[in-house]
């Protein structure tokens, strides 16, 4: 099964396959995040603050909750195809990849019918101002319209990376985000159709993208070939999908859950203060984009191992991913306080709106490092076939904290006050997945620990 594309993470050096595979997935993932940051950008310059606001503010919590969601499902086929391809199991990575696909088709179907009919009214639900309603309306129905495009494009990277090849759904993101910003120039810049054109130029690009990485597996991955005419879903393998990927979309969404209640309240305290919200977002995206990368490497890099039954192999791969996404965040934070006011020009030139990103990064970016260590421990575990703890955990300390911090702590707070939900939730959801994980791994990996005679 092995080839020159795919990595097998299973022997020699442990930092090297892990960064080797980590660069690829952080610039795939800047420029999958280009797609909306060119957007917000050249939306914001030519079209104004409150275009800037209906691509980002609500129709961006909506959008991102859905996209999370099926990204977590996702989440399943990748574990269960890196076990399969660690373990060298041939004919269940060939099975896996058609449920997969047929997965990702039926579901971006399915939700993006569901999402394009119940637009308005989530839109209403998160108070969005009445003077963006109508172009956020526009902007989330079209880019829902083609969700299908982006899960498909997301699940076949995924697939790819699970056998450890990062750089060919990087290759096509690059291709994607250069038509993504020529149509985004010539359809909002040249031709003035503000918010439609953008969306019309994300959707374009992402089919292309879907395009891309369909004709990859179907002629140019060696370990597996997608035949559309084999397009099935598996029962067995689809169960395996879902017990891991579905706990994993729950703790996700719970994410967009929680910031959709926050954007509520955000929602009623002025256009300057949700186009900052939204400016901000585009530049912390950065950490989250290597938070993605972080999670992504050490879930294939542990799932392979575990499928090849190596323990000591997880163990020092996640401690050294971990002090590394630490140390990352720990940079990215200062970086942002003291230089975070330059990127912020890119998005808006009103100094209220920059002064109110830059008091959210001194708040928020300081406990990036602390948010790591949930996060890889918790992708260790989620890889290890362990999801539901972190479901559970998510649940409580993202969702539940948020919503009683913001309806019942602070119902008439300040903007700082609200903010603050935030890096409290990060701390207690990284001190109880800790305190798990700690508890747990040693079981964990006894289980695949091989017997000595």
């Amino acid at each position: 099964m092995k080839s020159k594309k795919e990595t097998h993470m299973t022997e020699g050096s442990i930092i090297k396959p892990i960064l080797s595979f980590f660069f690829p997935i952080l610039i795939g993932v800047f420029f999958q995040q280009l797609y909306n940051t060119v957007d917000a950008a050249v939306v914001g310059r030519f079209a104004g603050k409150a275009a800037l606001a209906s691509v980002g503010g609500s129709s961006g919590q909506i959008l991102g909750f859905i996209f999370s969601f099926f990204m977590g499902l996702s989440t399943g086929a990748t574990v269960i195809i890196a076990q399969y391809f660690g373990a060298n199991k041939e004919k269940k990575v060939d099975t896996a990849l058609h449920t997969a696909y047929t997965f990702a088709l039926i579901g971006g179907l399915f939700l993006g019918t569901l999402g394009v009919i119940f637009t308005t009214p989530l839109l209403k639900l998160l108070n969005t101002p009445d003077d963006i309603m109508s172009t956020s309306t526009i902007y989330c129905k079209i880019l829902l319209g083609g969700l299908v495009f982006t899960l498909i494009y997301n699940i076949g990277s995924g697939i790819l990376r699970a056998v450890g090849d990062s750089k060919r759904p990087l290759y096509i993101l690059i291709a994607c985000c250069v038509v993504n910003t020529i149509l985004d120039v010539l359809f909002v810049g040249v031709l003035k159709m503000g918010v439609l054109g953008a969306a019309i130029a994300t959707d374009v690009s992402q089919a292309f993208s879907a395009f891309l990485v369909t004709l990859l597996l179907m002629k140019h991955t060696t370990q597996m070939k997608l035949n559309l005419k084999k397009l099935h879903i598996d029962g067995p393998t689809i169960k395996r999908i879902i017990k891991i990927g579905l706990p994993t979309a729950l703790a996700g969404s719970m994410f967009s859950v929680s910031n959709m209640i926050v954007q509520s309240t955000i929602n009623n305290m002025g256009i300057d203060t949700v186009a900052a919200w939204t400016a901000y977002g585009k530049v912390d995206v950065l950490w989250w984009m290597m938070n993605q990368a972080y999670s992504t490497s050490i879930t294939t890099f542990v799932g392979q191992n575990y499928g090849a039954r190596k323990p000591d192999r997880i163990r020092t791969g996640t401690r050294s991913v971990l002090l590394m996404e630490m140390a990352t965040g720990a940079i990215l934070s200062l970086l942002f306080i003291n230089f975070g006011s330059i990127v912020l020009q890119l998005f808006t030139s009103d100094k209220d709106v920059i002064a109110i990103a830059i008091t959210l990064a001194k708040m928020l970016t300081p406990f990036y490092a602390v948010f790591a260590i949930g996060e890889i421990l918790g992708a260790t575990l989620r890889a290890e076939n362990y999801v539901l703890f972190s479901t559970v955990t998510n649940l409580v300390g993202i969702c539940a904290f948020r919503i009683i911090w913001v309806k019942l702590i602070n119902p008439s707070g300040t903007f700082r006050q609200v903010m603050m939900c935030y890096p409290i939730s990060w701390v207690i959801i990284t001190a109880i997945v800790t305190t798990y994980y700690f508890i747990m791994q040693d079981k964990i990996l006894k289980k695949i620990t091989p017997k000595t005679t």
